[in-house]
Parts: structure tokens; C-alpha cells; sequence
């Protein structure tokens, strides 16, 4: 194993010309306040829960409807940058405490300094009770690329590595305390790799109706998901899973 994982960050992903509408969407959807914004264009903002540390940030981008990435924290940013490519990844850039890496699938990620953050953020409770945690990070891997992927993601992080509840899927679980799990899918067609966002709910269809008078946008149903859009075009998962544990629920 590398450098071990001391903290997890989702990033959201969205056009620069809609950063603030996204950046409104997902702090109602996680009950968070956002940061001021940071970066040249001011295309950074970390959204920041009550009483925990922080564990979501977006990002405005140039093109398209955006996706996601992990940044991985950690103590030693460089051990973990050349672990990485001892696995197979490419460096893309390196600057101070921050090294930026993609995957041999394809899959850009960041490797970051630890600042000490432990305490996870909570269970979000909905209008209607109903309660929701984002807590996955989806990997979606071209079917010739998947089997690589799952083994540099698998030696990369060192965490419990274990096949999904359908064939397509492969889940890494991360130890107690880390915010995200990352799951790993094999699409059907050959393209590139990309990544999106899964929240778990205890009630997938009052989430749902919450998000859609928040702005989203339905896009289709699942065996034990729900696909949504969010107000900017970018694509997330709604997943029946209990929030508190993330895992699936037990068989009738």
C-alpha cells in the first residue's frame, strides 16, 4: 500500500458559467454554507458542513456538463504521487502540497497534505424525514479498462476491495471514518472514463422530489438507483442505501 489515506474529497465538477447556481444546488442538497470562493476566476469553493470537517469541494471548469474527482489526502504527497505511478498512473502537474495524477484508465485525480481532518459530516435529514448522505464517488470505466482500474485503485488506497452487487460494479471500502467510498463501474460501450456523484437515501423518491424543487431534473431509473441531472446538466445517482452505513438494505 502507499502512503496511507487520511481524509477523502469529492469534487464537483461544473461549467464556470453556471459555478454559482451549481455551487447553490449542492450546498441545499448536503445542508452546507459555501466558502468564498478561491482561484484566479474565483473557481473554487469548499462546501462547509456544521460541526464536521469539510469534504466536498466544486470546481468551475471550461467545457462541457462537468463530472467529478478525488482528491486524496494524505501525510506525504509525493510518496503517494510516485506510488501512483509506480502502479501506472501519469503525472499530469505537481505544485507545492498538490500533485495531479490520471489513472491508467484515464480518470484524472489529485494527490493533497492532510490537514488533520477526521470528523465526518452527518446524515442529512430531508423536508419529509427522509434522510440522505453523499458519500460515493462512481468511477465509470470502459469494459477493457475495468479489470486495470480496479487493481490500481485497489493497491493505490489499500481498502477493503470487494465485488458490487452486480456484476458491473466493484467496491472499494474505505476504514472507518473516511467520508467516501469509491465504486468502480463497467460501462457497455467503449469510452472515456469519467466520474460522477452518489448520494444514499433512505427514501430514494423523496429525495428525489426534493432535489427536482431544488432544480433537478429526473433522467431514468435503476435496478436500486435513481439517475438525476442536477440544475447545471450534471449527472448524479440517487442509490437505496442506508446513508448511516452506505450499505445496501438487508433481503426481506
Amino acid at each position: 500500500m502507499a502512503q496511507p489515506i487520511r481524509w477523502t474529497y469529492a469534487f464537483i465538477d461544473r461549467p464556470m458559467q453556471d459555478f454559482t447556481r451549481s455551487c447553490d444546488f449542492w450546498t441545499a442538497v448536503t445542508t452546507t454554507t459555501p466558502s468564498e470562493p478561491r482561484g484566479e476566476r474565483g473557481e473554487f469553493v469548499t462546501l462547509l458542513p456544521a460541526g464536521a470537517d469539510a469534504c466536498v469541494k466544486a470546481q468551475g471548469v471550461g467545457g462541457g456538463d462537468g463530472g467529478a474527482h478525488l482528491d486524496l489526502a494524505v501525510e506525504d504527497v509525493r510518496a503517494l504521487a510516485e506510488s501512483a505511478r509506480q502502479l501506472g498512473a501519469e503525472i499530469v502537474a505537481a505544485e507545492g502540497d498538490l500533485v495531479v495524477l490520471r489513472s491508467p484508465g484515464g480518470l484524472l485525480f489529485c494527490a493533497v497534505r492532510w490537514h488533520g481532518e477526521s470528523a465526518r459530516p452527518p446524515v442529512v435529514p430531508g423536508p419529509t424525514g427522509a434522510t440522505s448522505r453523499l458519500d460515493q464517488v462512481c468511477l465509470d470505466v470502459a469494459p477493457t479498462r475495468f479489470e486495470a482500474e480496479v487493481a490500481f485503485w485497489t493497491a493505490l488506497t489499500g481498502w477493503e476491495s470487494h465485488a458490487g452487487a452486480f456484476p458491473e460494479f466493484h467496491l472499494l471500502r474505505p476504514p472507518a471514518g473516511l467520508p467516501f467510498r469509491i465504486l468502480l463501474q463497467r460501462l457497455d460501450t467503449a469510452r472515456p472514463a469519467s466520474a460522477h456523484l452518489d448520494i444514499a437515501c433512505s427514501d430514494i423518491e423523496a429525495v428525489r422530489a426534493h432535489h427536482e424543487r431544488l432544480g433537478a431534473v429526473l433522467v431514468g431509473h435503476g435496478a436500486r438507483w435513481t439517475v438525476m441531472r442536477d440544475p447545471v446538466g450534471g449527472t448524479y445517482c440517487l442509490t437505496g442505501r442506508d446513508p448511516a452505513t452506505g450499505s445496501l438494505p438487508a433481503p426481506a
